[in-house]
């Protein structure tokens, strides 16, 4: 069963449980205003949903909410950040905001993380540097649960990448995609559902094609974006390589087989080279390449060119990225944010835990 419940309420309910883990009330803001911008933007597997795993880590200390991230290693427009073993959520910001200002001091901002987590939605942290005219991007690695082409061994993460860039008169191009055939978060979701999953999603730990949700479980891995060989999964294990070493060997972050798992209860890597996950941010100043305005007339064409694309179905219009996510945030404040049974049970039983009553659900008329 799903109800429905106000993005308002469950952001003071975030707050509330950030705080009650320690943060101040600056910096729980800041977290759970990028836990609630995956709902809103309907990607459910990053929203509220993860809000007891960052929890579950923070009890084991595998996440501290007393250190503060600093830099460790800068230029003009290059830095490495250490995000002090912390919550990912507050890691990002923190890091795209050092991004924004070189970039407005020398044209262009270059961030790497290291000993950070899991940062929630790539492309929230891509788009902080839209109000600056600016060109955002985001990347982190991910624990090792995606197997490389021709291999049944678990090596990369889901490995996202996101870019955000600003237009005129049209909404923002928004581009945020896992470099897998589907992200971790879907299989959790189908999970839930008991629903089967298509093929081509994930393979057992012998390498064969699966449609089972619990295949990661029994051992199995996700396939790279493209699946096998035959459809190219070899480009997506290509992809999700680069997001590993630009946010991770460039950092000093763990990589490949050595990132940190997000459950709290699965052990960690008995060899690692780094520190915690890594992330990349970078900023571009349009004005740094040509004319702002000029930039965001042309992108203006750009996406009025793509609209305007012959669709090979009458009934499904041509998307530009950031369509869907944008047409789901309006829907979603005005209708509310949907839940399964089993996520609302646990958020009150994590309320519970920790003192705070969880909101009640929306009446819907």
């Amino acid at each position: 069963m799903i109800q429905y419940f106000s993005h308002v309420d469950l952001h003071s309910f975030c707050v509330s449980i950030f705080k009650k883990i320690g943060y101040d009330s600056e910096l729980a803001k800041q977290a759970s205003d990028v836990l609630l911008s995956a709902d809103l933007r309907g990607v459910d597997s990053h929203g509220v949903a993860r809000l007891s795993g960052y929890v579950r880590l923070w009890e084991v200390k595998r996440i501290l909410v007393d250190v503060r991230p600093s830099i460790i290693h800068e230029t003009p427009s290059t830095a490495v950040v250490d995000g002090g073993s912390g919550l990912g959520l507050v890691v990002a910001p923190y890091s795209m905001n050092l991004a924004i200002e070189k970039a407005l001091s020398v044209g262009s901002g270059w961030v790497s993380v290291q000993n950070s987590s899991h940062f929630g939605i790539a492309g929230i942290h891509a788009m902080m540097a839209l109000p600056y005219n600016m060109i955002g991007i985001a990347m982190t690695n991910a624990s090792p649960i995606v197997a490389p082409t021709f291999s049944s061994s678990r090596m990369l993460g889901t490995n996202p990448i996101a870019v955000a860039v600003p237009a005129g008169e049209e909404p923002a191009f928004i581009a945020d995609f896992a470099t897998t055939t589907v992200a971790n978060g879907k299989l959790e979701i189908m999970q839930r559902l008991g629903q089967s999953i298509p093929t081509g999603w994930v393979q057992t730990k012998e390498g064969e094609s699966s449609t089972d949700p619990n295949e990661l479980k029994n051992g199995g891995a996700l396939l790279p974006l493209g699946g096998d060989r035959e459809h190219s999964g070899h480009k997506g294990y290509m992809l999700g390589s680069v997001v590993d070493i630009l946010s991770a060997v460039l950092s000093g972050a763990n990589f490949g087989p050595f990132v940190p798992p997000f459950p709290a209860y699965i052990p960690m890597p008995t060899f690692m080279p780094g520190k915690g996950i890594g992330h990349f941010f970078g900023a571009l100043r349009i004005d740094a390449f040509r004319l702002a305005a000029d930039f965001k007339k042309d992108m203006d064409l750009w996406i009025r060119s793509f609209r305007k694309a012959n669709p090979k179905n009458i009934n499904q219009s041509v998307l530009i990225p950031g369509d869907l996510e944008r047409k789901m945030e309006i829907e979603r404040k005005a209708s509310g944010i949907p839940l399964l049974e089993s996520v609302i049970k646990d958020l009150q039983l994590l309320g519970n835990k920790l003192g705070v009553e969880f909101p009640h659900a929306l009446t819907i008329e």
